[in-house]
């Protein structure tokens, strides 16, 4: 993973433009299936940023957020734009982040109605607490032009679907809006770009800013007037947001890897020279093991064996699913690949595939610290 890279996708060159002219430098990078990138620098200088734009549509924002992720491994990925409010709040311009994404077209068509079978992916809880400390404070829209109210972030979920939804007293609209009462708005690319964050291990944000409210008035003068406010408040949260988990990545003091947070056993392992110091240490298991000169990676191929072990475990106990098993199994395999021919470049191959594999474990404490252990260990091979 590059901590010191966020990825911004964008549905529509609008969207685009409002995060463009906030960086400094954008150069471009051409993917090798003719996918056109930008890097540019973070505003405040602390941090890069990969612009892309996906066109409409939950498919194909999910391909280019796996494409993104194969490419730069970043720190996180986020999908900046405008959407439709489902209610009279939040107003025009203030800005939504999705808690989580429903995937409103899953359903079945029975006798008595339309039965609804979502999918939904709940935001990553450390992104979640991030967003929600920018909110309260509020400095994100310190650029907002005195002419207009001071734009205002709010947390909640967001539906996405496969259609543009333009109308409150359709049959389509009424069954959103009680099936799915508590989304503040509505677009069409969140449930690809969450989907495909869960995959791929990446973290995933939803940033919209509110253009319309889905009632009819889409591509009227007043939607034309709002879009482009919207689009600039939504990609003025997004990079202060890209900013402050860059800054989290790089300080070690903001993040807790080692902690499992239920107040159980605590495991670390350790590679190479190491020093604990403690106050009071309770319930807790240091297992430190010195690979032998020559030795090599032998040590961490051990536990990476018996990680996967671990994971399988987890898995016939229902604490992870079948797709984030395979996709962890298949960092694994790239992990150890990377050890085993022990190149500078295959072990950054190795480190690549065990942040994206800490990623995917977010939600299993012991076995993510055990995963950042693993990230200290082969950085440390020499």
């Amino acid at each position: 993973m590059s901590d010191d890279l966020v990825v911004v996708l964008t549905a529509l060159n609008l969207e685009y433009k409002a995060v463009r002219e906030r960086l400094h430098f954008p150069e471009p990078h051409l993917h090798a299936r003719g996918t056109r990138f930008e890097i540019g620098t973070l505003p405040g200088g602390r941090g890069r940023v990969v612009l892309g734009l996906t066109g409409k549509g939950n498919q194909s924002s999910a391909v280019l957020v796996e494409r993104a992720v194969q490419e730069f491994s970043p720190a996180a990925v986020l999908f900046v734009g405008v959407a439709g409010a489902l209610w009279d709040t939040p107003p025009l311009g203030d800005v939504v982040v999705a808690t989580h994404v429903y995937a409103y077209h899953g359903g079945t068509s029975e006798d008595d109605g339309l039965k609804a079978r979502p999918r939904a992916w709940e935001s990553p809880h450390g992104i979640a607490q991030t967003v929600a400390h920018l909110a309260r404070i509020g400095e994100w829209a310190r650029h907002t032009p005195p002419e207009r109210p001071r734009p205002q972030a709010h947390l909640g979920p967001i539906a996405a679907g496969e259609i543009v939804q333009n109308s409150r007293i359709s049959r389509e609209a009424e069954w959103i809006r009680q099936t799915y009462n508590d989304a503040l708005a509505i677009e069409m690319e969140g449930a690809g770009v969450a989907q495909a964050g869960h995959l791929s291990g990446a973290p995933v944000a939803i940033v919209r800013g509110i253009s319309d409210r889905a009632d009819g008035t889409k591509a009227t003068e007043a939607d034309r007037e709002w879009q482009p406010v919207a689009a600039a408040n939504a990609a003025a949260f997004a990079l202060d947001l890209a900013e402050e988990l860059i800054k989290q990545e790089e300080s070690p003091g903001m993040r807790k890897d080692s902690n499992s947070g239920d107040g159980g056993n605590v495991t670390n392992t350790a590679y190479g020279s190491v020093g604990v110091q403690a106050g009071h240490v309770r319930d807790s298991t240091f297992h430190v093991s010195f690979a032998a000169p020559g030795s090599g990676g032998s040590g961490i191929t051990d536990e990476l064996a018996a990680l996967r072990e671990k994971l399988a475990r987890e898995r016939s106990a229902g604490r992870i699913d079948e797709d984030t098993h395979e996709a962890a199994s298949a960092e694994i395999d790239i992990a150890g690949k990377g050890i085993e021919e022990g190149t500078p470049e295959s072990r950054k191959t190795s480190v690549l595939a065990l942040k994206r594999l800490r990623g995917l474990l977010g939600d299993l404490a012991s076995l993510a610290a055990q995963v950042a252990t693993l990230i200290t260990a082969v950085k440390g091979l020499s």
